[in-house]
C-alpha cells in the first residue's frame, strides 16, 4: 500500500503541474478526490481489510499524503485565482462607444422540470434505477401486460390516443407501460429483485380545464422482492415525498381499483398549504388526492418474468404536474403548457 500512495502521490503532483484553469483543476479533483470513484478514496477504502496494527500505520501514513496533496492542490487553486483576477480588467473592459443592446430574456428550467430532477434524485439515492422509455407504444405494454380486461373503458379512443392505421399502437396512457419491460430487462430470469423508476409525458383524451390537460407528466415507480408488504409501499412513497418537500409528509390510503395491482389504493396527502384545516387548494377537506398504488398483481409479475408464488411487489404513480401544483402554489394546470413567459419567469 506505501507503493501505491507514493504512486497515487506522484502522479497527482505530475498531472497538477499541466492544469491551467478551475475546469482541469475539478477534473483532477474527481479523478483523485471523488467519493465514489476516486483513486485516493479507493485506496482509504482499501484500509477497511488491513489487521488493526497495519491500519494504523497506513491510515497515519495516508492522511500524511492527503494533506500534501491538499496543500499543493489549494496552492494550485490560489495561482489560477490570481491570474483570473490578473486577466478581468481585461476581460470585462467596457466599450463606451457601442450602442446600449436590448436587453436579452434568459431562459429558466420549467416548473415541471425542476419536480422531476428532485424526484429523480430522491429516488437514486433510494436505490431506484432512473429510465425512460416509448411514448408511441404497443397495446400490449400499455394495456395487455398490465392486466386490463378487452372491454376496460381505458382501452376505448374516448379515452386513448391510437394511431388510426393500426389501433395495436397508442399514445401511452400511462408510464405503467415500463412495468413489465423493465422488469424483463433487469430480472435476470426471475431470479433479481429490482427497484426502478420512470417519469415522463403521457397523453388522455380528456376536455382542457383548470385540473385537467390531454398532455401532462407522470412519475411512477416499483418493487419487486420477495418480502414486499403495504407498510413497504406507504414507508417508499412518504419517503419520496418528504425529499420532494423537504418536510414529513402525512398521508393515507383509501381502497381504489387498477387493473395492474391488488389491493389498490387511492393515496391522499394532508394539505401542505393549510395542514389539514381546510383551504382553497384542497377544497376545504384538508387532504389532496396525490396517487395511486398498490401490490402488484400475479398477472403482471407473471408478465414480467417472475413466480407470483415466490416473488411480489409494489407500484406507485403519481402525476408530476400535480405534485408541481403543491410545491410551487400553481392554482391552474393549463399555465404549465401555456408558453408564458410571465409564468416561467417566477421560477
Amino acid at each position: 500500500m506505501k507503493d501505491e500512495l507514493k504512486k497515487i502521490q506522484e502522479e497527482f503532483k505530475k498531472q497538477l503541474k499541466e492544469v491551467a484553469d478551475f475546469a482541469g483543476l475539478s477534473d483532477l479533483e474527481q479523478k483523485f478526490f471523488s467519493r465514489k470513484s476516486g483513486e485516493f478514496t479507493n485506496i482509504m477504502k482499501g484500509l477497511r481489510q488491513l489487521t488493526d496494527d497495519v491500519k494504523k500505520e497506513m491510515g497515519q501514513k495516508a492522511n500524511e499524503v492527503k494533506k500534501d496533496l491538499e496543500g499543493l492542490f489549494e496552492s494550485k487553486r490560489e495561482e489560477i485565482q490570481a491570474k483570473e483576477m490578473a486577466n478581468l480588467t481585461e476581460r470585462e473592459a467596457i466599450d463606451v462607444t457601442q450602442p446600449l443592446l436590448p436587453k436579452k430574456e434568459r431562459g429558466h428550467l420549467h416548473p415541471i422540470t425542476l419536480a422531476q430532477e428532485k424526484m429523480e434524485d430522491v429516488a437514486a439515492n433510494m436505490g431506484f434505477i432512473i429510465e425512460d422509455g416509448p411514448e408511441l407504444e404497443s397495446d400490449y405494454y400499455v394495456f395487455g401486460a398490465l392486466n386490463f380486461p378487452d372491454d376496460h373503458p381505458a382501452r376505448e379512443s374516448m379515452d386513448t390516443f391510437y394511431v388510426l392505421e393500426n389501433e395495436d399502437w397508442c399514445m401511452r396512457a400511462h408510464v405503467s407501460n415500463m412495468q413489465v419491460r423493465l422488469m424483463r430487462k433487469y430480472n435476470e430470469g426471475g431470479t433479481k429483485a429490482v427497484r426502478a423508476a420512470y417519469p415522463g409525458k403521457v397523453y388522455r383524451n380528456e376536455a382542457l380545464d383548470a385540473t385537467h390537460e390531454h398532455t401532462f407528466h407522470q412519475f411512477e415507480a416499483f418493487v419487486v422482492d420477495k418480502t414486499i408488504n403495504i407498510g413497504n409501499l406507504v414507508a417508499v412513497i412518504k419517503q419520496l415525498l418528504k425529499g420532494l418537500y423537504n418536510r414529513d409528509v402525512e398521508v393515507r390510503l383509501r381502497p381504489g381499483y387498477f387493473p395492474f395491482v391488488e389491493p389498490g389504493f387511492e393515496m391522499d396527502m394532508k394539505c401542505l398549504f393549510c395542514m389539514g384545516k381546510g383551504c382553497r387548494v384542497c377544497k376545504n377537506i384538508g387532504w389532496v388526492e396525490m396517487l395511486g398504488c398498490g401490490l402488484m398483481h400475479p398477472n403482471v409479475l407473471k408478465e414480467g418474468g417472475y413466480d407470483p408464488n415466490e416473488w411480489s411487489g409494489l407500484a406507485f404513480g403519481m402525476g408530476l404536474t400535480r405534485l408541481a401544483m403543491m410545491r410551487y402554489s400553481i392554482e391552474d394546470i393549463r399555465h404549465f403548457m401555456s408558453g408564458d413567459l410571465r409564468f416561467l419567469e417566477q421560477f
